[in-house]
């Protein structure tokens, strides 16, 4: 059986505005200075959260230079289901760590575990039920990350 606890939880010690704050960081400079391949995906997340006033893709990339870590912060924002930046960050670090495991998985916290990627929690959460695996959502998919009991 798989563990369902959070396999990497013994070395969170930032607080989620924290990890939050260095994360969209990250994303920034992959957004601004990276080649297309690593600016493309954070450009369609700014683009789906409806953060700056490009409508199109291909504008978003002509501009994104001009990118600013507000821009960044207010999209990771969008995707938790806070209206702003200062709303999250108000309330973001009452909430468990696993809030925003999505972004650890992204920035590479689970990679020296096996991993398996379902459609969506619900499937995850049955399979999870059989074999263990500690479950993170992401976007409308679900991933079991799995570490030995």
């Amino acid at each position: 059986m798989w563990s369902t606890s959070c396999p990497v939880s013994s070395s969170i010690s930032v607080s989620n505005s924290d990890y939050l704050r260095e994360h969209a960081r990250r994303l920034l400079r992959h957004a601004r200075e990276g080649d297309t391949s690593a600016a493309m995906p954070v450009l369609r997340r700014l683009l789906a959260a409806r953060i700056t006033r490009a409508e199109r893709l291909a504008d978003l990339h002509a501009i994104r230079g001009e990118l600013q870590l507000k821009h960044l912060l207010a999209m990771l924002a969008a995707e938790l289901g806070y209206a702003s930046w200062d709303v999250c960050q108000a309330d973001i670090d009452a909430q468990a760590g696993a809030i925003i495991d999505r972004y650890r998985l992204d920035a590479g916290a689970f990679n020296d575990f096996e991993k398996n990627w379902f459609a969506n929690e619900r499937e995850a959460r049955e399979w999870q039920r059989e074999h263990g695996g500690y479950i993170v959502r992401y976007g409308e998919q679900a991933v079991a990350i799995l570490k030995r009991e």
